[in-house]
């Protein structure tokens, strides 16, 4: 618990707090969506943040042109289908076998008070880090002119820790319905509506040092194009509820520039 309280500031997330672990779960069951503002302390936040700026240099950086399922264009559907509309994403990234073993965010990872919060407020059973050494905990950079583009999750959940904001762009955008995974519904004249910027998403304003939890298998997002000189940098904490998974090859290819 020491060490996670220099970590995480306890104090405004008590994390093993029963009636906060219920308060955040009936957020995220209402909202898709669970924002956590000051989450780091503020030390925490400015020790990841230079790490962050240190590993800066050693990211891959990649650019993908992908439909919103994060696949390719299928002829299945028609060319105006939205399921067929095509959209980029591009960033940079650092594997987790880059950051140091000492670092806050591998404390945070691994400890048992965070993932059994985590387990409650997701209902999940179990948690376990990714088999590969790329995979579990990454640092994603956003320079100007990229971005992330709209597209719903292969995974049923999203975690990710706010470490610097861009100055303008980098928006957090989403919408709270038009899919229902397990029923294998999409409402397409909704998302149309969306990509064509018929509708306005909703937007958060996720500061540095912001923990967000979201259902993005769902829910449609993205992530605005920066527009400032300096980055968006956060970082994604990623597990599977199954032990000894690793991210594909292909995957890890993509995203890191290596499979080990």
């Amino acid at each position: 618990m020491t060490n996670l309280s220099k970590s995480i500031n306890l104090k405004s997330h008590p994390l093993d707090d029963p009636n906060y672990i219920n308060l955040c779960k009936k957020k995220i069951t209402q909202n898709s969506i669970l924002i956590l503002k000051k989450f780091l302390t503020n030390d925490s936040l400015n020790e990841l943040r230079l790490e962050a700026l240190k590993l800066e240099k050693k990211a891959f950086y990649c650019s993908q042109n992908h439909t919103i399922l994060l696949s390719k264009p299928s002829e299945s559907f028609n060319s105006d289908d939205p399921l067929n509309t095509s959209v980029v994403s591009d960033k940079g990234c650092v594997p987790h076998d880059l950051i140091k073993k000492n670092s806050k965010l591998n404390v945070i990872y691994k400890s048992a008070i965070f993932k059994n919060f985590l387990k409650k407020v997701l209902n999940l059973k179990f948690l376990y880090p990714y088999s590969d050494t790329l995979s579990s905990i990454n640092y994603n950079y956003y320079q100007k002119t990229q971005q992330l583009g709209w597209h719903f999750d292969n995974a049923s959940f999203a975690i990710t820790l706010m470490i610097q904001s861009a100055e303008t762009g980098g928006d957090f955008e989403y919408v709270s319905k038009g899919r229902d995974f397990n029923n294998n519904y999409i409402d397409k004249q909704y998302l149309t509506k969306i990509l064509n910027s018929s509708i306005k998403p909703k937007k958060i304003n996720a500061n540095a040092g912001t923990l967000v939890l979201f259902y993005g298998r769902n829910y449609l997002h993205r992530v605005t194009p920066v527009t400032s000189k300096k980055p968006r940098i956060l970082v994604t904490l990623n597990y599977n509820e199954e032990k000894g998974i690793k991210l594909s090859e292909n995957a890890r290819l993509t995203f890191f520039g290596r499979v080990n």
